[in-house]
């Protein structure tokens, strides 16, 4: 990661959109595959852990980019560490990598890299009213998330078969964890470039860097982010018809009672 520059007076005003590095799609170890919501959960646990610190950093530093218009030296570090290790291990968990993600900020080494820039000056307004601006891009976000997640288990299944990702779920799949880590970047206060590019980038818009950087995307691998968005919307429409229908009384106890754990079971 870029290292902020708090004392250097910032001359580009190009937005500088959070990028994501990630390999090409390789070889993966078939039972690490197979086991990999396992071998994870103890990264989930720290990643718990980790959230509740920096939520606090997160409000002590947006009063602090209220004053300052900056986000905080100290929450700026915190928060740009934590994002590249979340991302780190959603990229595991999104099959994207093979390697196991280790437990610290700083990865070098590791395949799957962001670049921020928290030292860049902030709209106050704009701090002010980070959630409520946030508000479309977690719609967005949370339609991506959902649509992965429901097939989520075709997508598990055929890399588990082929050992490794195919080259269309791969850039889709990238897509979303790239727009995750923007929409993250943004609500933290770590950039103030609002998230975009779910459909990746235009080709030739920078130099090649790394597989996801720029992200151009197929024709295939749109579709397929189109078809998780229509399935996320598909998804909430239907929880909230659901929910409807319990509140008015359509559905009785006895059957609520029966279908909860079916329920549960399909949300995990």
């Amino acid at each position: 990661m870029e290292q902020p520059k708090w004392d250097v007076p910032v001359v580009d005003r190009t937005e500088f959109l959070p990028a994501l590095d990630v390999p090409p799609p390789g070889p993966q170890n078939r039972l690490t595959v197979l086991l990999r919501l396992l071998l994870l959960v103890p990264q989930f646990v720290v990643l718990w852990l980790l959230s509740i610190v920096s939520f606090v950093v997160v409000v002590i530093g947006w009063f602090g980019a209220l004053l300052t218009a900056r986000l905080p030296r100290f929450a700026a570090d915190w928060l740009s560490g934590y994002l590249a290790y979340d991302t780190r291990v959603y990229a595991s968990m999104l099959l994207m990598v093979d390697r196991y993600p280790p437990f610290r900020f700083d990865a070098p080494d590791h395949p799957v890299r962001i670049e921020v820039r928290p030292g860049e000056p902030l709209n106050r307004l704009a701090v002010f009213f980070r959630l409520l601006l946030a508000i479309p891009a977690a719609i967005v976000q949370g339609l991506l998330q959902t649509g992965w997640w429901a097939i989520s288990f075709i997508s598990w299944l055929i890399v588990l078969i082929l050992g490794r990702m195919p080259q269309t779920l791969f850039e889709a799949t990238a897509a979303v964890l790239r727009y995750r880590m923007r929409f993250q970047a943004y609500v933290t206060m770590l950039t103030s470039a609002y998230p975009k590019g779910v459909f990746g980038d235009p080709a030739g818009s920078e130099p090649q860097r790394s597989a996801t950087r720029p992200l151009v995307l197929g024709g295939p691998a749109k579709a397929l982010l189109v078809i998780y968005l229509v399935l996320g919307l598909a998804g909430s429409g239907a929880g909230s018809t659901s929910s409807q229908w319990s509140d008015d009384g359509y559905v009785g106890d006895d059957t609520v009672s029966t279908l909860a754990p079916l329920t549960g079971a399909a949300g995990g």
